[in-house]
């Protein structure tokens, strides 16, 4: 049974610091990528932040230079360290592993969200 808890939402004040963290369980197929999407009500689900199995990141221009992504392959765990956050980062933050492609195809597995609220 696959699995991705999430965990480290909550109500912070504009300038302050979150950390995410999801850790996988139940995959077996090879993971391409860990990444962060986040969902604002009545906006579209966003990419915010990414971590290839190697290490290589991306993140939305909105986040660059104040959100970090981070992985520990060994945990089936991935980190992303909000700071400088704002209002406008409200969102509830889903974590989603991607496989690598199988007989062409990729999976997408994501977690239950977790609701993250930047007071003024």
């Amino acid at each position: 049974q696959v699995q991705l808890v999430e965990s480290g939402g909550g109500l912070v004040q504009a300038g302050g610091s979150l950390r995410l963290s999801c850790a996988h369980s139940g995959i077996i197929f090879s993971i391409n990528a860990m990444g962060w999407y986040r969902q604002a009500p009545g906006k579209q689900r966003e990419l915010v932040a990414a971590i290839t199995s190697g290490g290589s990141t991306n993140y939305d221009d909105s986040v660059k230079g104040r959100f970090t992504i981070s992985g520990d392959n060994a945990k089936n765990t991935a980190y992303l360290q909000m700071n400088s956050l704002k209002p406008e980062d409200t969102a509830v933050y889903y974590c989603n592993v991607r496989t690598l492609p199988i007989l062409g195809r990729t999976y997408d597995y994501w977690g239950q969200g977790t609701q993250v609220t930047v007071s003024s």
